[in-house]
């Protein structure tokens, strides 16, 4: 009997003891407000960002607030949760008036901002109902992630003004938050999102590793597609992560901004079309050099740190806080660049969801996260006079007047920062590229993804040829190289229609019919690289 007592005591120990030691949380309630927050960022953030609003909401209101976070993954996976939320509560909003019925018609089209002219009446009136209701998905604010999400919630009406943009004018302006800059737009002029924080995207390499392969750090995204780093590049999908799919644009847009430079308009239309082909093959260079492309945008940098991988592209604050993660006794092992001319400074927006139950301290915690003291929290050290209590963030705020504070400096993170300052920024042009993102991200998949082992495999078999071998070399690179299937006209053409298209079938029929082109075309460069055509 000793025997199975012990064991089932080892199993009650098993379960009981993680409940038994973890720390204390706070639970829910026991505050005057509530707000609810759905957004991406780590814990570190929200740990923080938490904090300070509650000490500033008790200054501001004389009242207590509890921060409920909704964690529920990156972006990708947030449009989903309010997408099927507000679908949900507008169903039964419509549905509770005695004769109307909810159809596949009106769930599209109530938050079609585009509705054809010929729509049912009956559908212009669900879109023109919602647009008028106070239809709530249960949450008050979204904050962080992608501007391009953003967008989209607002032209579908899920998210509304919010009252900063009347109550703080000022801040809403070149000395302090500019409308653009670069290219990139920081806030929305119907006041429906602004951003709080600064995102650009960069390379993060491990010392060690790249001594090992004997490579200078990286400088530009082109070198990343080089011989020798072959299985040593860690990247994500731009499926699953909108950051990806950001940084990839932003790869493609200074290879068009190459090729358009001094160029007549006529001449230009041209030369995007051969700059988006020219950034294609640098994507298609750098997935050939990859061990893997992740699920996380989060996964590249920790790989990089352990030396796993020699390089990642990702966020410039994953890159900045693996950096110092990893330090050992103030000496770097790993370094981040962010590649000249090669990436813009893009925002993390905030917005007030449609119907949000708990409105006024939603207001309120929009219009802390854009004040003096909540943007310290982005980039000062932990425990200076304003910073954050714990977490170095090893972000930059979104307010221009932050980097002029010279007295600031000693007490930031990243003193040397001046993202408003570059000599030489990559300018983004919203008409390239803005309307195919998703569109870039499926070209992707199907080009870099699906086909992986075989893009591989032939660039392998291709760098393996000697000098002598260069006609063999130039004529499977030819082949490999190939993006015409996926150019800038079919992007714009059938692959948008597709992709915008109700019927999810043909989307999958699609990238199949691709994905298994590539692989093709990719066995033909290795074996034109192997001689045997």
């Amino acid at each position: 009997m000793l025997k199975p007592l012990c064991i089932l005591a080892a199993l009650v120990a098993t379960v009981a003891l993680p409940f038994a030691l973890r720390p204390e949380r706070r639970v829910l309630g026991g505050a005057d407000d509530t707000v609810v927050i759905i957004t991406p960022h780590n814990e570190a953030t929200r740990q923080e960002f938490g904090r300070g609003f509650q000490a500033w909401y008790r200054a501001r209101t004389d009242r207590s607030v509890t921060v409920d976070w909704r964690v529920v993954g990156g972006t990708s996976e947030i449009t989903r949760v309010i997408e099927g939320a507000y679908n949900a509560a507008f169903e039964r909003h419509w549905t509770a008036k005695a004769g109307r019925t909810w159809s596949a018609e009106i769930q599209a089209g109530f938050v079609n901002p585009k509705l054809p002219v010929d729509a049912p009446e009956v559908v212009r009136a669900a879109r023109a109902e919602f647009l008028a209701s106070a239809v709530s998905g249960g949450i008050d604010v979204f904050f962080g992630g992608g501007s391009y999400d953003f967008m989209r919630h607002a032209q579908a009406g899920r998210i509304v003004p919010a009252r900063v943009r009347t109550t703080h004018p000022e801040w809403f302006s070149d000395a302090v938050i500019p409308r653009t800059f670069a290219g990139e737009q920081y806030w929305d002029d119907a006041g429906c999102w602004v951003g709080t924080v600064l995102s650009s995207y960069g390379i993060l390499y491990n010392v060690d590793a790249l001594g090992r392969l004997g490579l200078k750090p990286p400088e530009t995204w082109q070198e990343l597609g080089d011989r020798p780093y072959m299985g040593q590049l860690a990247l994500c999908d731009p499926t699953k992560s909108s950051s990806m799919a950001k940084a990839f644009e932003n790869i493609v847009q200074q290879e068009i901004w190459r090729t358009t430079g001094g160029a007549s308009e006529e001449a230009k239309r041209h030369a995007i079309r051969s700059g988006w082909a020219a950034g294609l093959n640098t994507l298609q260079r750098l997935a050939a050099n990859a061990r893997y492309f992740t699920d996380s945008s989060q996964k590249p940098p920790i790989d990089v740190g352990q030396g796993d991988c020699a390089a990642g592209i990702c966020i410039d604050f994953y890159g900045r806080a693996q950096a110092e993660a990893v330090a050992v006794r103030g000496v770097a092992r790993l370094g981040f660049v962010t590649p000249r001319g090669g990436t813009v400074n893009s925002v993390d927006p905030i917005a007030l969801l449609r119907g949000a139950p708990h409105r006024e301290a939603a207001e309120l915690f929009i219009e802390y996260t854009l004040t003096p003291a909540a943007q310290k929290l982005w980039n000062f050290k932990p425990g200076t006079p304003g910073g954050p209590t714990q977490f170095a963030l090893r972000r930059l705020p979104v307010r221009r007047d932050f980097y002029d504070q010279g007295e600031w400096k000693p007490l930031r993170s990243d003193p040397e920062a001046a993202p408003y300052s570059d000599p030489a920024p990559l300018v983004y042009r919203p008409e390239w590229t803005a309307h195919l993102i998703r569109e870039l991200a499926f070209v992707v998949r199907v080009m870099c993804l699906d086909s992986h082992a075989e893009l591989k495999a032939a660039m392998r078999t291709i760098n393996e040829l000697g000098p002598q071998d260069r006609p063999r070399r130039d004529a499977a690179m030819a082949k490999l190289l190939d993006v015409g299937v996926v150019d800038y006209e079919n992007v714009n053409g059938r692959i948008r229609q597709t992709l915008n298209a109700r019927n999810k079938v043909d989307e999958v029929r699609l990238a199949t019919e691709l994905g298994e082109l590539f692989r093709r075309q990719y066995r033909e460069a290795d074996r034109i690289a192997r001689g045997e055509n």
